[in-house]
């Protein structure tokens, strides 16, 4: 029931409507706005139109580049903003009187203890310091002596200089500017930073007021500084809110305009150059006349927008249709090329939107679009798809024409180059191809804009790392793609070529005979498969592993019974029967439980289709009389052969297995084989579900017929054959 159901979803019309409406409503999202939508002009070009008169006034934008690097000139021109918050020198005078007032009477009432809360600031040796000096007066470099009392007034006459001159919260290194704004209260000014003081030049500056006003007693000294670094606290706060602030506006000041076009007045003429002036007023009337339209205006060009991706679109919608109804009646293969559509559109979105002057559009990497469809489909598909891509890509960069057209050569290019690929390494000779398409492209339109050797060398290498992402990001992709999706592509088909792989190797073991018959099919089918138009590789690799059921059971089938004795002769036809039967559906357990690709695992029941297992049916006539068999009974369970690969995998078996049985190789009996034996598929209707004509018949009677008779041409007997065919241990 849920696979009738999964099937019925595969096929539903509406999900199909419904996935290409959503992919075209996505990408007309993606396209940019206003009037950039239409074709866009290069500096050198020539205006082929008529004068382009402005609608309306409008101003002349300055180019992205220009404008972002002026903002970023007039940020750096800001100068950090510090705060003078005076209340901190205040506070901080008013304690430091506080405590020359408290410390000389505690040490005269010896209340100290080491850890008084009043001093707990001062270390242990600071304060033993104090305490000595204010029971003696001390002289100093013979110059005068001074009092405690005098020492502690110098340490806050310190403070205030300090003060006075400003303490910034920030060291010199980290402040980016040679000068500051310094904002107090009602005024700002700015100065150098050298002027005010950071936290290591301030104590620099009280060793040396220390040490010119107190004399060089160490241990005096390192108290003072002490004792003043303590209650020291920066007066000049750097304010991160008010300098980004003052960064933003200045930003905001700079004009984003280098002059204004009025309504009427001409914008270029026909037949003039693009001039970079000429360009910018192009590029800022398009984005006033964006601006300017309306609700009903922009609807319209929404309308416009589904409608220019849907004519596109329809090509491939078209052809799909017509040519590849495998496609067309699978729905998980549409919504595949429709994320592959998408994934490269919305690159292309995103580099358009890049502020930068490189040729970045160059990264749009449609070539993986070109390999991943030829890989996954066929070369058509591929190219029909790079064809479509390319011009939705050209549509979303403002229709560019030169865009899209260097798309499709580079791409049609790299499709070409995987539609025969044979292993997961040879994408990489892709490189040279994309390479090449892209180089030609860029020489042929920049010799026609007068772009210079710089401008085509700078393109070449954004070209060449296209050209080398491309293949490898394919390669990275499509294992993804291949377990996402369940597609198998050829590159999964020749890997399972490979006769290492467990079910092969188990069939070559426990049954050689159907492993030969089965090598032999696979030559056979391969060849037919490349007259009629099939997939020689799905045919090759479906009649390899089309009869491994019967490595469970070889003794079943007569091409393993080694001896001459035949296990059937021993049973009932209805056993007989079940045991070859049994195959199929053992050939498909083993088939699921080795992860095979459905395709491949498609071929093991449809090899046989609905035929009647004809020896055992006459048998079971001969034994019970026809009335009382039924031929249903008799016959494989299906379902028939639906594909090219399945038929031939069908005919083939059938006519090498016989072919074989025949004893001399006369080609009128082998054609009259093939004849027969293909045309009793026809006439019971094996056939029907397969999209063969009469003229696929007709190259498959002709290939079977030569390849059958070259197997098994007549060969000459050797000088004394007699002699190496007989039994010399007899004698």
């Amino acid at each position: 029931m849920n696979r009738n159901k999964e099937k019925v979803m595969r096929q539903s019309l509406r999900l199909k409507i419904l996935i290409i409406i959503v992919t075209i409503i996505l990408i007309v999202m993606m396209f940019p706005r206003g009037e950039s939508i239409e074709s866009d002009v290069t500096v050198g070009s020539v205006w082929i139109k008529d004068d382009l008169i402005a609608s309306t006034t409008f101003e002349v934008l300055k180019s992205s580049d220009i404008f972002e690097k002026e903002k970023i000139q007039a940020a750096s021109r800001v100068q950090p903003i510090f705060l003078r918050d005076n209340s901190i020198s205040s506070l901080t005078i008013d304690s430091v009187r506080k405590y020359n007032r408290i410390i000389p009477n505690l040490i005269d009432s010896r209340k100290i203890e080491g850890e008084s809360p009043n001093t707990a600031f001062l270390s242990n040796n600071s304060f033993d310091v104090f305490s000595r000096f204010k029971r003696r007066a001390a002289s100093f470099n013979g110059v005068r002596t001074y009092s405690l009392t005098e020492v502690l007034r110098l340490s806050r006459d310190l403070l205030e200089r300090v003060y006075q001159r400003g303490l910034l919260n920030l060291s010199y290194k980290e402040i980016n500017r040679d000068s500051i704004s310094v904002r107090d209260g009602k005024f700002e000014h700015v100065f150098p930073k050298t002027l005010y003081l950071d936290r290591e030049v301030a104590n620099e500056y009280i060793r040396g007021f220390i040490t010119l006003n107190i004399g060089t007693n160490n241990d005096l000294n390192e108290a003072v500084t002490e004792y003043v670094s303590y209650f020291l606290k920066p007066n000049l706060i750097y304010s991160y809110e008010l300098t980004n602030t003052a960064i933003q506006n200045a930003k905001d000041k700079v004009p984003r305009n280098v002059g204004i076009v009025n309504e009427n007045e001409r914008i270029v003429a026909k037949h003039d150059r693009i001039t970079p002036e000429v360009k910018l007023k192009i590029d800022s009337y398009r984005i006033a006349k964006g601006e300017e339209i309306g609700f009903w205006s922009r609807l319209a060009q929404n309308i416009g927008k589904f409608t220019h991706i849907f004519v596109i679109l329809i090509l491939l919608i078209i052809y799909v249709y017509l040519f590849r109804k495998r496609i067309y009646n699978d729905n998980l293969k549409i919504l595949l090329i429709s994320i592959i559509i998408l994934f490269i559109s919305f690159i292309t979105y995103l580099i358009y939107n890049l502020n930068v002057s490189a040729p970045v559009e160059f990264l749009v990497i449609v070539p993986v679009a070109s390999m991943l469809l030829t890989i996954i489909f066929d070369s058509r598909v591929g190219f029909y798809g790079t064809i479509v891509i390319s011009l939705i890509v050209g549509g979303l960069r403002g229709n560019d024409y030169v865009f899209a057209i260097m798309n499709i050569v580079a791409g049609g290019l790299s499709a070409y180059t995987v539609r025969d690929i044979k292993n997961r390494t040879q994408i990489f000779r892709s490189f040279f191809y994309i390479l090449v398409g892209y180089v030609l492209s860029i020489i042929a339109f920049s010799l026609e804009r007068f772009a210079s050797f710089d401008q085509m060398l700078v393109s070449f290498a954004f070209a060449a790392s296209n050209a080398l992402i491309s293949p490898v990001f394919t390669y990275g992709l499509i294992i993804f793609i291949e377990r996402i999706f369940k597609i198998t592509t050829d590159l999964t088909l020749l890997e399972l070529t490979d006769f290492n792989h467990p079910l092969l190797k188990d069939l070559a073991h426990n049954a050689p005979g159907t492993f030969n018959h089965s090598m032999v099919i696979g030559t056979l089918v391969e060849t037919t498969a490349e007259a009629t138009g099939a997939n020689p590789i799905l045919a090759r690799v479906g009649a390899y592993y089309h009869d491994i059921g019967k490595s469970l059971d070889p003794a079943s089938f007569v091409e393993n019974q080694i001896n001459s004795e035949n296990i059937h002769e021993k049973l009932t036809p209805e056993r007989s029967v079940e045991l070859i039967r049994n195959h199929v559906e053992k050939g498909i357990t083993l088939a699921q439980k080795s992860d095979l690709p459905q395709e491949i695992i498609d071929f093991i029941p449809m090899h046989h289709g609905t035929m009647i297992i004809s020896y055992f049916y006459e048998k079971a006539k001969e034994l019970y009389g026809e009335e009382n068999v039924e031929v249903d009974n008799f016959r494989y369970p299906g379902p028939k052969p639906n594909t090219k690969e399945t038929a031939l995998v069908m005919l083939a078996d059938a006519c090498e297995s016989t072919v074989r049985s025949v004893s001399e190789s006369d080609p009128q009996k082998v054609g009259n084989i093939i004849n027969n034996l293909i045309n009793a598929r026809v006439d019971d209707g094996q056939l029907d579900d397969a999209p063969l004509t009469f003229k696929d018949l007709s190259k498959i009677r002709e290939s079977f017929h030569k390849i059958l008779i070259g197997q098994h041409h007549k060969r000459i007997r050797y000088p004394k054959q007699e002699e190496l065919e007989s039994d010399k241990d007899d004698d």
